[in-house]
């Protein structure tokens, strides 16, 4: 046995644990809660969980995303290092970045209210009311004496029945509060809660009118963001984003379930959710909106079946095996303190509706704010993210699919890339003669990048392959200051050179990185192309494409139509939605009507199985190369 100490880059205090024997430094970070980045679950294919040994010695090959200089300077993979001896090692920053780049959003910029202010619009023109039935009544009551002895309780309830409200029912909050907040309040306080079918059921009590809150949440696979809102005007109080503390056990689903099997591992996932992500989450939110948790009186949850399972505990195993049957689709009934949530431990949990095994709640109620439903053409909503969803229809009939696009879109699979946060690189463009790129990077001015985010990794291949530096293939066939190999051969184009990146390491996109995007844009194309034709319609019936994901501040669309992504069609016809899913979960939270409309949507949804389709792997082999081997598809997509 031997001992452990991780050491951290932003001198968090240090963590020592003992080792297993045979255990790899990413199995010890793991049984000790570290966050380090793994989202090929540890086989060594991404090469984001580096680590540098301080002391002691560990077993593993020096592999190929480690130089040789680095390796002489200590760098190791954590997981293709075992442990021999006792060790400290130092994690940097960017390995843990998807969980410790919490991103609280500045709500004076418009950019970040636009989608809720449209979907508002959009809603409430099908005819959908932003309304619900949180009251907050104002009491005045005798206070207590010798010769009157009724009880807190009562005397709350027939104060509420003298407003008019005939039957009330006190939830546990409440109560545990009710002695000390009347004492406080002289008798004089206000009663918060939730009148459905003539029952008013009081969740909380205060001494002062304080606002109503909800709080809506995009669970993504890797990235998790949430809103908190005024229940009764519908303005959003906070907004903040982060990385989903799961990512570290495999970038996707299947490796996610796999884990969930082992020994702990249901806990292990939940408590990845739960208390590394979502509570933190919420934490931040609240402190920024100047409120209590307990001030949370609803919280609506979208997000994929899979991640619906992890959350609540639930085998999700069934899910990844054929004939792939998860255990729920709905979940009603559900309350905060069943979960161990930050909020009220009485508020209703609302989550949105799967559909089938890969396409979820968070595609539910993003096809709910695009308004296709209301729609007599015939319109397409897809969801970039580790998974690509689709959605075609109008108001008379709605088909969804889901195919395995990867982590590509949010930076998982490329050996630079990182989520849409500070640092992130969201748009590119390469001088044809030069070769020298123009960055823009999230963040403040000045900001140096840290690595490459989905729309900057679309517009840097549709860039590459515009200057023909690449072939259709992927492959590098120009050289230049900014081409360089290793000694295998292999090609990368330097974005960023170890002085001009934030890191001091060097950024730059492999040929490697750039198939596993073509593989990625390959799926969300054939999967376009299949669900159509299994309609016996092609891209010409589209009016419009609506395109969700929390890639970066937007796609540039030409860019997607020139690799192949999205269909060559009138550009006029694209829009660029944001989350969806989150805008989705807003409307639930904040409406009733907008929650049974989801649900019904959900309902009356037509799932399409594309593993079990034929021809949709002939489709995809065909849209793997730049943009597509059928170059008819793409008239406008050429090189210069």
């Amino acid at each position: 046995m031997h001992q452990v100490t991780f050491r951290f880059e932003n001198n968090a205090p240090e963590v020592v644990v003992t080792a297993a024997p045979d255990s790899t430094l990413l199995d010890v970070a793991r049984s000790a809660n570290v966050a380090i980045d793994a989202p090929c679950s540890g086989n060594g294919s991404c090469g984001k969980c580096r680590v540098k040994l301080l002391e002691g010695t560990v077993d593993g090959p020096r592999t190929q995303h480690i130089t040789e200089e680095e390796y002489a300077e200590g760098w190791r993979l954590s997981c293709a290092s075992k442990v021999a001896s006792d060790v400290v090692v130092m994690v940097p920053d960017i390995a843990s970045a998807y969980q410790s780049r919490m991103k609280t959003a500045d709500l004076s910029s418009p950019q970040e209210l636009a989608i809720f202010r449209a979907l508002e619009e959009k809603i409430r023109a099908a005819g959908i009311a932003f309304e619900n039935t949180f009251v907050q009544a104002e009491l005045t009551m005798d206070e207590p004496t010798l010769d009157d002895t009724m009880p807190d309780t009562e005397r709350l309830t027939r104060a509420l029945q003298a407003q008019g409200y005939e039957t009330v029912k006190l939830r546990y909050p409440a109560v545990k509060k009710l002695a000390h907040t009347l004492r406080e309040g002289n008798f004089h306080v206000f009663a918060a809660g939730l009148t459905e079918n003539g029952v008013l059921t009081v969740l909380d009590v205060t001494t002062d009118a304080q606002p109503m809150y909800g709080c809506a949440i995009d669970i993504g696979t890797t990235t998790v963001t949430g809103v908190l809102l005024d229940l009764k005007t519908g303005e959003i109080k906070a907004k903040a984003s982060a990385g989903n503390g799961q990512i570290r056990y495999g970038a996707d689903v299947i490796n996610r379930i796999v884990e969930q099997q082992k020994p702990g591992g249901v806990a292990r996932l939940q408590d990845a959710i739960i208390k590394e992500t979502l509570l933190p989450l919420i934490a931040v939110m609240c402190k920024s909106a100047g409120t209590a948790a307990g001030r949370i009186l609803r919280m609506s949850i979208a997000s994929n079946t899979t991640m619906n399972h992890l959350l609540l505990g639930v085998d999700a195993n069934p899910v990844r095996m054929e004939p792939y049957i998860p255990t729920f689709f709905h979940w009603d009934g559900l309350q905060a303190q069943e979960l161990k949530l930050p909020a009220n431990a009485a508020a209703q949990v609302r989550l949105a509706p799967n559909i089938g095994s890969y396409v979820g709640g968070d595609i539910t109620a993003g096809a709910f704010t695009t308004g296709l439903w209301d729609q007599d053409e015939f319109s397409l909503f897809i969801d970039l993210g580790t998974n690509g969803e689709l959605v075609f229809g109008n108001r008379d009939f709605m088909m969804s699919c889901a195919c395995s696009a990867g982590p590509a879109f949010e930076g998982g699979d490329i050996s630079c890339g990182m989520r849409a946060t500070d640092g992130a690189i969201e748009a590119v463009q390469i001088d044809k003669e030069t070769m020298t790129p123009t960055l823009k990077i999230v963040g403040d001015a000045g900001q140096k990048p840290v690595g490459l985010c989905g729309s900057g990794i679309i517009d840097v291949i549709a860039e590459l392959y515009r200057t023909s530096i690449i072939s259709a293939k992927g492959q590098f066939v120009r050289e230049g200051a900014r081409v360089a190999h290793d000694a295998h051969g292999m090609g990368r184009y330097i974005l960023a050179t170890a002085g001009e990146s934030e890191t001091g390491r060097e950024i730059a996109i492999t040929e490697v990185d750039i198939e596993s995007f073509i593989r990625a844009k390959a799926a969300i194309f054939s999967a376009i192309h299949t669900m159509l034709a299994s309609l016996d319609m092609d891209v010409s019936v589209l009016e419009h494409v609506y395109v969700a994901g929390g890639i970066g501040s937007g796609i540039n669309m030409e860019n997607a139509v020139r690799i192949g992504m999205l269909p060559d069609i009138d550009r006029s016809l694209f829009e660029y939605v944001g989350n969806s899913s989150l805008a989705g979960a807003y409307a639930m939270t904040l409406s009733d009507a907008a929650n049974e409309k989801i649900h019904e949507l959900a309902q009356g949804m037509t799932y399409l199985e594309l593993s079990t389709h034929p021809g949709y792997m002939d489709e995809f082999v065909a849209a793997c190369f730049l943009p597509h081997t059928d170059a008819g598809l793409f008239p406008s997509s050429v090189q210069e």
